[in-house]
């Protein structure tokens, strides 16, 4: 697995996709999957067909990448499983953002 190095960089939308996207290819690299589109709408379970576990494993990355400011689990713990199944990487991006721009301000 590739490492994802730490960031302190002000929150920027479309860093943000970067970093989530070379995340994304990292996991689905394990799959033989490396050619795979991933934009805003990209859905992770019908798009990207990522299983629980792949979210476990993008909770890490993201925690090696951003640290304590972004909390994967307690954005998904909001969520009701409708709303994980449908999960895009833009609403992704989205909070990574958020979270981002708070902790700035704190």
């Amino acid at each position: 697995m590739n490492p994802i190095q730490p960031t302190t960089e002000p929150a920027d939308e479309e860093a943000v996709l970067a970093d989530i996207r070379s995340m994304l290819l990292i996991l689905l690299e394990e799959y033989g999957e490396d050619d795979v589109e991933i934009g805003m709408s990209t859905t992770f379970n019908r798009d990207l067909e990522l299983e629980s576990i792949d979210l476990v494993t993008l909770a890490g990355l993201l925690e090696q990448r951003y640290g304590g400011r972004v909390n994967f689990a307690e954005f998904l713990a909001g969520m009701d499983f409708d709303e994980i199944i449908e999960l895009t990487v833009g609403r992704l991006v989205e909070h990574v953002v958020q979270s981002l721009k708070a902790a700035e301000a704190s």
